[in-house]
């Protein structure tokens, strides 16, 4: 297994989790390895390989600081022992170097964000400017060109989601098969008791893209409901000075306060475009509903109003004024969003479901030829 880096506990983190889970005897080569030891235990008990970027002085700190050196450290990594690598990526793992005959499946999280479709979003959000913001466009543009040509490296690949599928497709020119990742359905489960409803909730943490200043700034102009916030980042500045006094801020909450207030909730507010979205089907699970911003793979994990059986609504526009319009439409209709369509919507995406399909994946990839360029994504 080869994972990009571990340094805390995320969405590719729970599938590396997983992965390893059907896969106990596998070894493990990351980048760099400064997990914390209270989260360590998820991984099991196994020695994790590092490269030489574990011992640059101050790379505990840095390490994502030395970006122009990921390609460099990534091929040092040495799996040529094995007859099969499984990649999880969102960087350069899926760099990783292999020999003729050995078998290379990458589940991609997402093609290298920074150097492809979020070069600006990123550069804006490091405040580079001028000769610095020059010099780092060229160090993205290699790091582009690297991607692109390591992806021959890859045997097959699959996505984790279609809209992921696609960005595959034209970042690589690769098909690749659609494996959700696993939301955990048997601990987001609707309350016993009937939930109170009182307020609306979000949580994530507090990045531009995520725009939870939009979702409390629409509450300045839904007065009459109370939302509820949890969560922290580099954003706190922004999201508090948009708040109004029906907005109350939580921080971040362990994992049962945040299953509770997602099954109190009358909805789940979200207005990123991402590419899975874990939190959505987590309320679901729960059965709430969600109100999301209608782009990227929510369109794939929420059903919007005018589906049988609803269990969402989305809006068109990342802006308060579009949230606040969402949220009086869905109040018109709540009857229409049913606790059970919410929470069978959800176990779509169980990890039973994700371990049958990864399984499949792995097993049925030993006749995959090396290129396949094809613009569908078959799901899984």
């Amino acid at each position: 297994m080869v994972h990009d880096w571990l340094d805390t506990w995320g969405g590719g983190e729970n599938v590396l989790a997983e992965v390893l889970g059907l896969y106990p005897a596998a070894d493990l080569f990351t980048l760099v390895d400064f997990m914390p030891p209270a989260l360590r235990a998820r991984l099991g008990k196994r020695e994790v390989h590092t490269s030489w970027l574990q011992h640059v002085p101050g790379a505990r700190r840095h390490f994502r600081k030395l970006l122009p050196l990921f390609p460099a450290a990534v091929q040092s990594l040495d799996v040529a022992g094995y007859d099969t690598i499984v990649s999880i990526s969102h960087a350069v793992a899926k760099s990783v170097r292999v020999a003729p005959g050995q078998r290379h499946l990458c589940y991609c999280l997402t093609p290298m964000r920074y150097a492809w479709d979020l070069r600006a979003s990123y550069l804006d959000t490091v405040g580079l400017r001028g000769l610095k913001r020059r010099g780092a466009e060229r160090v993205l543009d290699h790091l582009q060109r690297f991607d692109r040509s390591t992806a021959a490296r890859v045997t097959r690949f699959a996505g984790i989601s279609t809209f992921i599928a696609a960005r595959i497709y034209a970042s690589y020119d690769r098909d690749a098969t659609v494996i959700y990742p696993p939301v955990d359905t048997d601990y987001f489960t609707p309350p016993v008791a009937a939930a109170t409803r009182a307020h609306y909730f979000t949580a994530s943490r507090w990045v531009p893209y995520k725009r939870i200043d939009a979702i409390v700034a629409a509450f300045r102009d839904l007065p009459g409901h109370t939302l509820v916030v949890a969560g922290h980042g580099p954003e706190a500045g922004r999201v508090r000075a948009a708040a109004g006094p029906n907005v109350r801020f939580t921080g971040e909450l362990p994992r049962d306060e945040l299953r509770a207030a997602m099954r109190d909730a009358r909805a789940f507010l979200f207005a990123a475009e991402e590419d899975f979205g874990i939190a959505p089907l987590e309320a679901q699970a729960c059965g709430t509903p969600v109100i999301a911003y209608g782009a990227g793979a929510v369109l794939e994990t929420i059903r919007g109003h005018d589906a049988d059986a609803p269990t969402g609504r989305f809006f068109a526009t990342q802006s308060a004024a579009a949230i606040a319009d969402a949220v009086r439409a869905f109040e018109a209709r709540r009857a229409d969003y049913a606790a059970a369509a919410c929470r069978e919507n959800a176990l779509r995406f169980s990890t039973a479901r994700f371990r049958t399909a990864f399984r499949a994946f792995v097993d049925d990839a030993g006749a995959a030829p090396a290129h396949a360029a094809a613009p569908t994504a078959a799901l899984a």
